[in-house]
């Protein structure tokens, strides 16, 4: 079984290498997923998660063209986890309580909505119950023996077992899909077509480590509208942090595993975040930063939620996906409004511009795409990136768009029209974030450094370095004029903009209890 293939080193960190794990009860910083791509691990350090090659990173196939989808319909909203249509019996195995959960966690990778091994999807339960390639029925009611899928987990061949190339189901486990086939493999959900993670009871996140005995990388930074505070991604977590000293100040737990996007209400009573365990589960949630607390969960999808972004009144939330949508939500009333999958591969970024009324994307396809909020139509396409899109945003006037991506430069075109105005080479690294303000924007990319530029003509003002890794994360504060780098190595930088030298305000790994010298110390014994 195969997860969401890896692109964006750190995106997808497992946190193990060698079975090294993070936290103090050790236990591995992730499960391994099945298949789990193992792009070159980038040096064989402790402190390294697995990532792909940083350097001449292998080159993805085009993504398999898609019969476009009818443009943005407006979403049906997000089924409530309604109670189930029969519930079980005492004694009876549930699908949706039992079942489903272990086929989430060990099957969806591979066999998800989008090319599924064998041909054989199980997101649903109407898709779990057809045949795939083989022909053969998954599960036939009271029959363990004769149901496929059973045979399979229950193989002591390793070549024929599922999970594929992964350590097999426990014991409990098979016995409890064999005890369901045996009962009748009732389903007991509120719709047959409902996706797998929509109608699974919500449990509490697992929780982050007390002690992290590695760094994990840093996929996301985003100040509060002070800039007083500093929001970094985590494991199982989002850490806020003293923007002027960089010590600790909270840790806001009950997250999905990684978390990809982080982003403040105007206000700042509310954190957003994009999150998720690749190939299995991602969320987009609202969080009370004060308290840590979750006050709203807005969607759950069957793969990871990469962005959010609010529109400037803070009224309207956008997130897109690693499973090629783009949402829209009212964030008062804690619904979707719109659902669009125009792209042909995972989305990576969205924003919109300043009167709220537009949507830029990103996405691995290649292309950038402008979008009508009123419709939910693509208005415009931007196909000159040659690479993924990793990040986007119009300019405060509304009437270009810079974009930044796989290919090594900054792309600005025009909205309207999705022709190429000009473009910044030079980067030694993809760019990975892109943050824009009036007269000027900042980037992070793959060379380990953040930058600003002049907006007129894209030309590089500053150069924030120091890094020792990737540079995937930035935001930038404007009254307090800072701006927070973060990097796959696990540090965060922030700069003061208006000093040539000596201009680092504070740094620190984001990853509560640990310091390099435990480390070393660690690795010689």
């Amino acid at each position: 079984m195969n997860t969401t293939r890896t692109w964006f080193a750190g995106l997808l960190v497992t946190l193990a290498v060698s079975g090294l794990a993070i936290g103090a009860d050790d236990k591995k910083a992730s499960e391994k997923k099945p298949d789990a791509p193992k792009a070159a691990e980038k040096k064989a350090e402790p402190a390294k998660s697995a990532a792909p090659a940083k350097k001449d990173e292998p080159k993805k196939a085009e993504p398999k063209k898609e019969e476009k989808k009818p443009e943005a319909k407006p979403a049906e909203k997000k089924p409530e986890p309604a109670k189930p249509a029969a519930a079980a019996a005492p004694g009876q195995v549930s699908f949706v309580k039992d079942v489903a959960p272990i086929l989430i966690k060990n099957c969806m990778a591979c066999h998800g909505p989008r090319d599924p091994k064998g041909q054989y999807q199980l997101h649903t339960h109407e898709a779990f119950a057809k045949s795939g390639e083989s022909g053969e029925a998954a599960v036939k009611a009271g029959k363990p023996s004769e149901s496929y899928l059973f045979t399979l987990i229950a193989s002591k061949d390793a070549s024929d077992r599922m999970p594929k190339d992964a350590d097999p189901l426990p014991p409990a486990q098979i016995e409890l899909i064999r005890k369901w086939i045996e009962q009748g493999a009732k389903f007991d959900g509120p719709s047959a077509k409902a996706e797998l993670v929509q109608i699974v009871p919500k449990q509490p996140h697992q929780a982050a480590p007390e002690k992290y005995r590695v760094p994990v990388a840093v996929t996301a930074v985003a100040f509060n509208p002070a800039g007083s505070e500093l929001a970094v991604a985590g494991y199982h977590e989002v850490t806020i942090w003293d923007a002027a000293k960089g010590t600790l100040l909270r840790r806001i737990g009950n997250v999905d595993e990684r978390v990809y996007g982080l982003a403040y209400s105007p206000d700042g009573k509310t954190l957003a975040v994009a999150s998720g365990t690749p190939g299995q589960t991602g969320e987009v949630a609202l969080y009370d930063p004060a308290s840590g607390k979750q006050t709203k969960s807005l969607a759950t999808l069957g793969d990871v939620v990469f962005c959010v972004a609010y529109n400037t009144v803070g009224t309207k939330l956008a997130a897109c996906a690693a499973d090629r949508s783009i949402r829209v939500f009212d964030v008062a009333k804690g619904a979707q409004e719109r659902l669009i999958e125009d792209h042909a591969d995972w989305v990576m970024t969205v924003a919109f511009d300043a009167e709220g009324n537009r949507l830029v994307s990103g996405s691995r396809d290649k292309t950038s795409k402008v979008f009508d909020l009123k419709t939910g139509e693509a208005v415009a396409t931007y196909p000159g990136h040659s690479e993924t899109v990793y990040t986007a945003a119009f300019t405060a006037d509304g009437k270009q768009v810079v974009s930044g991506g796989g290919d090594k430069k900054v792309h600005t075109w025009n909205p309207a029209d999705g022709k190429q105005v000009g473009n910044l080479g030079g980067f030694g690294g993809d760019v990975y974030k892109l943050v824009m303000r009036k007269d000027k924007f900042y980037t992070s990319s793959g060379d380990k450094s953040g930058r600003q530029h002049e907006l007129a003509d894209r030309k590089i003002l500053k150069t924030y370095a120091g890094l020792g890794d990737y540079a995937f994360a930035l935001d930038e504060h404007e009254a307090t004029k800072r701006v927070a780098v973060g990097g796959f190595d696990g540090q965060v930088f922030i700069f003061d903009l208006e000093k040539e030298k000596d201009n680092v305000v504070a740094k620190f790994y984001a990853a509560p209890g640990y310091t390099p010298a435990a480390a070393t110390q660690q690795a010689k014994k």
